[in-house]
């Protein structure tokens, strides 16, 4: 052998050992930064338990509108902070909503279930909540019912009283040098909106009609605000918003910091800002008023906004700041949604399946790994660590991927993806060893068959994945609901696949079979040789350095 020869052949042996340190390294490496930092998979809702609320538009719309407002409901889903959570069109335009994991039902619900569009109103006054009827001895255990007060004929509010009037005299918004940066009167609410029930916000032309309605429920509280909030007709709707952001000032305190949608929506916005200078403006969301803000009460002189703004005070939580943050950037929908089914799900029947189903899955394995580990010997344990290290791999990429915005849903359907896989994956292993077969019974040494052999079932290998991986494409782009989770999951163990048989199977085995000591065919029980079953070759014994030029027994004739 000359030397350049050799140098090469250390070369190749260099590069084949580095890929296979690598796919170890990165599979190890990676599984134990996910164990390290304690993150494991997403269950979906099925495994986890959850919400599950079907809503259905109140009219019949175009499928572009359908998925707009299932995009919109699956921004503001993904703005509560909650991961694995699955919106997609249910058919009769119907949208399903499913958000695993969810502890406080009651209030993620309130948070999506806002399906009005957003509207910024001026505020002509306050009012007290509606009263109730005091109960007289007879009806003293009974619960007191409100004091209905009939709107004027042509179905609009009274005007509000000159002294309770949040104009520009009462208000007499004083910009100083304080704390707060301006002085202000509050007048007081108006009793006369207090035997007049809340505005319907399903009336027709609600939008341009005054409106009565209560304001956003107090932090941690089932029930309505304390105050209501008159209102005029709306000035600009939620679709002018681009994004809205919670965040604390430099005082601690916490604010609001928005945007607008291009220079139309910035003189939009700086047109109703003028108009309502140092006045009270509603933010409405599906018949609540988020907030009521002053507009620049600490200038003297309104200036223009530039495309962003920022609303605080009104000792503003956290949980309020960020709600309003929620209503003003995901709270404008196409259409009006209702609301048809809710549904809390036990996560207990989703486990008792996935135990069944597990036990089954590990069972199988074990038997088709002691398979492989008897009928292809030491091209068996090559079929066992790849499994591993691709279980590895798949388990931290699932991990990590569930602590992002995407986080897909680990369910059943995803579990079944991933069993379904492993067929595909042990399929790719069996083909290159029964090529390396054909290879060795032509007379080929184990040696020279290691290349040849899968260079061969390489092209079937490739094909065979990127035909599983076609289908999961576009199972995926087609399906919805379960089906997508069993797609993407299928789809990736599938790359995952092909990337451990070129980076590990190939070259692991060409190092194996170049091995003597490893592929040795006669007095070794272990050997490659004996997996491929060289000895009952039908034209002889291949050798396991050479190839062979004349069969070592001729049939006799």
């Amino acid at each position: 052998m000359s030397p350049a020869s050799s140098r090469g052949q250390k070369r190749q042996r260099r590069n084949l050992l580095i890929s296979v340190l690598a796919v170890v390294a990165i599979a190890v490496g990676s599984f134990a930064a996910v164990f390290s930092v304690k993150w494991t998979p997403r269950l979906g809702l099925d495994l986890a338990g959850g919400l599950s609320v079907v809503y259905q538009t109140a009219k019949s719309v175009p499928q572009s509108e359908l998925q707009e407002t299932v995009n919109i409901l699956n921004n503001r889903v993904n703005g509560l902070g909650v991961s694995g959570a699955q919106v997609s069109t249910a058919g009769n335009n119907e949208i399903a909503v499913s958000i695993p994991g969810v502890k406080d039902a009651a209030t993620v619900l309130a948070d999506i279930g806002n399906t009005a569009q957003l509207y910024f109103r001026p505020v002509s006054c306050t009012a007290f909540p509606l009263s109730l009827q005091p109960a007289t001895k007879a009806t003293k255990t009974k619960k007191a019912t409100p004091a209905q007060k009939a709107l004027s004929g042509d179905g609009t509010l009274p005007a509000c009283g000159a002294s309770y009037a949040t104009n520009a005299a009462n208000l007499a918004v004083t910009p100083n040098s304080s704390v707060q940066g301006y002085a202000s009167n509050n007048p007081t609410p108006d009793p006369t909106f207090a035997d007049y029930t809340s505005t319907d916000y399903s009336t027709p032309n609600y939008a341009k009609k005054t409106v009565l309605l209560p304001s956003l429920p107090a932090s941690g509280s089932s029930t309505k605000g304390t105050l209501r909030y008159v209102l005029g007709p709306a000035e600009m709707t939620g679709t002018a918003i681009g994004s809205a952001v919670a965040q604390t000032s430099q005082t601690g305190a916490w604010e609001v910091n928005y945007s607008l949608k291009g220079s139309a929506n910035s003189k939009l916005w700086d047109t109703v800002a003028q108009e309502n200078f140092h006045l009270l403006l509603g933010i409405e969301l599906d018949g609540v008023v988020q907030s009521a803000p002053l507009i620049q009460p600490s200038q003297g002189t309104f200036t223009s906004f530039a495309g962003q703004g920022t609303i605080s005070g009104g000792n503003m939580t956290e949980a309020d700041a960020k709600s309003l943050a929620l209503a003003m950037e995901f709270g404008s929908l196409p259409v009006r949604l209702k609301q048809l089914t809710t549904q809390t799900v036990s996560p207990t029947l989703g486990k008792s399946a996935l135990k069944a189903g597990l036990g089954a899955g590990v069972a199988g394995l074990i038997l088709v790994l002691l398979y492989v580990l008897v009928y292809y010997r030491a091209l068996g344990a090559v079929v066992i660590s790849g499994l591993a290290l691709t279980a590895a791999t798949l388990w931290a990429i699932i991990s990590a991927l569930g602590h992002t915005s995407f986080s897909p849903s680990f369910d059943l359907a995803g579990i079944t993806g991933l069993i379904v896989s492993i067929g595909i994956t042990v399929d790719s292993y069996i083909v290159y060893f029964e090529r390396l077969k054909d290879e060795t019974r032509a007379g080929r040494s184990i040696r020279t068959s290691v290349d040849r052999g899968f260079k061969s079932a390489w092209r079937t290998v490739w094909a065979a994945d990127f035909v599983s991986l076609l289908a999961a494409v576009v199972l995926y782009v087609v399906a919805v609901g379960d089906v997508k989770g069993f797609a993407f999951f299928l789809g990736l163990s599938t790359i995952m696949d092909m990337a451990v048989t070129w980076f590990y199977t190939r070259p692991l085995v060409v190092l194996l079979g170049r091995s003597d000591r490893v592929a040795e065919g006669r007095g070794r029980r272990f050997g490659i040789a004996q997996g491929l079953a060289i000895d009952r070759a039908e034209n002889g014994s291949a050798p396991v350095g050479g190839d062979l030029v004349t069969p070592s027994r001729v049939p006799a004739t």
